[in-house]
């Protein structure tokens, strides 16, 4: 049986923005993509901007997110966002997991798994970001690191197949988130085959596994032509409308 899984771009925006700089970002990039055949695309704005940019994608292709999630619904819990909370201000997308969530917020494999369900109970697509640092890296515990952080999501999806099909994984090698530096097409192929091989273990045959760490316009087409890549997980460059629709273009050209 053939799986189709649809390209899927999204970019992060990460704590930067404001009113005029957005509204000229999304303008540039709808402009940009006007007349093509398009991916699924979504940009993950900081919290306090998503009305606007719900305003701004209303009635358009794109669809739009938040960085994060709480694992709780509603309670004492301050300075969190709740699932039905971005569900009410219509996000389609919820990045769990990053990095920097995990460095900065100590994030647990745990907690990631729980925001994962957070938010499919509220019916909100997870994109759960896995990824080695540079230190493990040339340790050679890229996979041991990889199979850690998926083994609560798997366990947690376990007997739910239709809802993990609604999972994505986003590959970062956080040496590479910010640097400029990636690894080759064919590190790459190997992390995300072997991602998949999990995934399939686990039932979840249509999960779409995205790709991030510098991911730009130059580079988009190699790493988007390998066969277990499914798109991007996009940072600087979304901040950018011409090298993010040149990335969306190219995730649109290899679809599977």
């Amino acid at each position: 049986m053939t799986v189709v899984r649809t390209p899927l771009v999204v970019g992060n925006w990460k704590m930067n923005g404001a009113f005029e700089t957005n509204r000229a970002l999304i303008e540039a990039l709808l402009a940009a993509l006007a007349q093509q055949s398009l991916p699924e695309i979504g940009v993950c704005p900081p919290f306090p901007y998503l009305p606007q940019i719900a305003a701004l994608l209303a009635e358009t292709p794109i669809g739009w997110g938040a960085q994060t999630v709480s694992e709780h619904r509603a309670g004492a819990y301050t300075g969190q966002v709740s699932a039905p909370m971005l569900r009410d201000l219509g996000c389609r997308y919820v990045i769990v997991g990053h990095s920097e969530r995990r460095q900065y917020c100590g994030e647990t494999d745990a907690q990631v798994a729980a925001q994962t369900m957070a938010g499919l109970d509220s019916g909100l697509v997870p994109i759960v970001c896995v990824g080695e640092s540079a230190e493990q890296e040339a340790s050679g515990q890229t996979l041991a690191v990889i199979d850690r952080q998926l083994a609560p999501l798997l366990l947690t999806l376990a007997g739910v197949a239709d809802e993990g099909a609604s999972v994505v994984i986003a590959y970062e090698p956080v040496w590479a988130i910010g640097t400029g530096k990636t690894p080759t097409p064919e590190g790459v192929q190997a992390v995300h085959a072997h991602i998949r091989q999990r995934l399939v273990a686990a039932g979840l045959v249509q999960t779409r596994i995205l790709y991030g760490g510098s991911v730009k316009g130059s580079n988009a087409a190699i790493l988007f032509a390998l066969p277990d890549v499914d798109g991007g997980l996009i940072g600087g460059a979304a901040l950018d409308a011409q090298d993010f629709s040149t990335i969306c273009t190219a995730a649109m050209m290899h679809a599977v």
